[in-house]
């Protein structure tokens, strides 16, 4: 069966973007590297960071879409190197949560940092017009797929 123009016209923006996240990728191990974590890494800080109160292992599991193994070996790694502690929930002292610490809070000032700098890297071609498109269109697909999970 020969692909028509619109699947032909898919494939190939499904092409586009799947190159455009291995650069992004790519410029965040680069930007990543001095500040010594993984994307994965700083994907975890990011979202503790952001937590309104330190989160539990599970939460983490959840919002990272990863089986809480492997946030047991993030939280592992990041732990070996100061960036966050686990501590006991005060109400439950069952539970833990994960908490950053100072040298967590200055790795993410860090990442946010290198994140920009990635980019700014892969959007210098863009005018601000473009990138303004450029985020009502992806946000647009975002939303379509939350919409549609």
């Amino acid at each position: 069966m020969t692909p028509t123009s619109a699947d032909e016209t898919a494939g190939d923006l499904a092409d586009q973007l799947l190159r455009l996240t291995r650069r992004l990728n790519h410029a965040h191990r680069q930007n990543f590297a001095p500040v010594g974590v993984t994307p994965a890494q700083a994907r975890l800080l990011r979202m503790t960071g952001h937590s309104q109160e330190p989160p539990r292992m599970a939460d983490l599991a959840e919002r990272l879409g990863v089986v809480p193994r492997q946030v047991t070996s993030l939280v592992d790694a990041l732990e070996d190197r100061r960036l966050v502690r686990r501590a006991p929930d005060a109400a439950n002292r069952r539970v833990i949560r994960i908490e950053l610490t100072e040298g967590g809070r200055d790795a993410l000032k860090e990442l946010r940092r290198a994140r920009r700098a990635a980019a700014e890297e892969l959007l210098a071609p863009l005018s601000a017009r473009q990138r303004d498109e450029l985020s009502r269109l992806l946000a647009l697909l975002d939303t379509a797929h939350d919409l549609a999970g």
